[in-house]
């Protein structure tokens, strides 16, 4: 499995799906900054995170998961500094032989990069 994961800061954009030799199905994920938080209207949200201990948490997560849902590669971006409402904070690209596996991956992926990965956001 290839990985490409990167934090950054900026807007956020992976372009057109990488084409994968045997992949059948490329899920893309973009998590968008809401305009509120825990009911109250926001702009914007700051994320910071501890960059060298998050990316390697998250490639630990995604090679864990690739023995579980094997997959083709991922590619990630999380967004670091400043978030304008609407703007993409992290987005997330699995290409796998079926759809299966890549949904899977998914949605565990982000339920573990939540709970595990020392990024935090603050309201801006």
């Amino acid at each position: 499995m290839t990985l490409d994961i990167e934090l950054q800061s900026g807007p956020l954009d992976l372009g057109a799906a990488q084409a994968e030799p045997g992949a059948g199905a490329v899920v893309r994920f973009e998590g968008r900054v809401r305009g509120e938080e825990n009911g109250t209207d926001i702009d914007a949200l700051q994320y910071e995170a501890y960059e060298p201990m998050a990316k390697q948490q998250m490639e630990k997560i995604a090679r864990k998961l690739g023995t579980r849902h094997p997959c083709l590669a991922v590619r990630v971006r999380h967004r670091v500094g400043r978030v304008a409402v609407g703007e993409a904070a992290i987005i997330v690209e699995i290409a796998a032989r079926h759809r299966g596996e890549a949904f899977a991956f998914l949605a565990e992926f982000m339920d573990e990069l939540k709970r595990d990965v020392p990024i935090w956001k603050a309201v801006s």
